[in-house]
């Protein structure tokens, strides 16, 4: 009984010590965030769809650190403070990453002591202008251009271009109650692009829905979009 009774106090101490180990763990005290940009405008993707990785160099078992960038192409993460490296993997985002000077690749050094705010440059294939998006009676429409950005060897065509709504906030295509897509073949002037998508019936007393422009980009499975507009019907 007293061996049993020594064995259940070793034990009870063990979860008592171990709670202790928990309650002292630090957690991440510092925020990196930013914004992915071309000359400092945001590039704007759907949600969840694009990340990059942060690696933290001295780990025995190294892991990635997965970073999603926002809809309106911000990103941010709560870290410790640590020098790391910041990659965005090839195929990720309609863009290109352009290699940093300091690493002479795409890898960027990052020296995290407290919060610090890093936007990162890439250079996109296209570049969504002059973005209007209105009510005209049961339909939604906008009018847009198209710039290409990228125009030597690594070039791409425009598969196509829709135009998404939805009840909230998350607009893309896979969030979206209407669509209206135009093949890339079939616009005739970049510079000015038209459509329009007919509204369905919305089951609750909203008077409102969400709207953006994406783009499909041959070869690319990322889609460029449009920042996001509030439509009031």
């Amino acid at each position: 009984m007293k061996i049993k009774f020594f064995a259940i106090l070793c034990f009870a101490l063990g979860v008592s010590l171990t709670s202790c180990e928990l309650d002292n763990f630090e957690a991440p005290e510092s925020k990196l965030e930013g914004r992915i940009v071309y000359n400092g405008e945001p590039i704007n993707v759907a949600y969840n769809e694009v990340n990059m990785q942060l690696w933290e160099p001295g780990w025995q078992l190294k892991s990635a650190i997965n970073v999603s960038v926002d809809q309106d192409g911000s990103y941010s993460a709560l870290l410790f403070n640590a020098p790391y490296k910041l990659v965005i993997q090839p195929f990720q985002g309609p863009f290109r990453s352009i290699k940093n000077e300091v690493t002479q690749s795409d890898t960027i050094l990052v020296d995290l002591k407290g919060n610090q705010t890093l936007d990162i440059e890439v250079m996109p294939y296209y570049m969504i202008r002059n973005t209007q998006i209105s009510k005209a009676g049961s339909d939604v429409t906008a009018n847009f251009g198209l710039e290409k950005i990228i125009t030597d060897v690594n070039a791409k065509d425009v598969e196509n271009v829709t135009l998404y709504i939805n009840k909230t906030m998350f607009v893309d295509r896979s969030n979206n109650i209407a669509t209206k897509e135009l093949n890339g073949a079939d616009i005739m002037d970049m510079n000015n692009v038209s459509m329009s998508v007919t509204v369905p019936a919305l089951n609750t007393a909203q008077n409102y829905v969400f709207a953006r422009i994406g783009v499909r980009i041959a070869g690319v499975e990322d889609m460029l979009y449009s920042p996001i507009q509030k439509i009031q019907l």
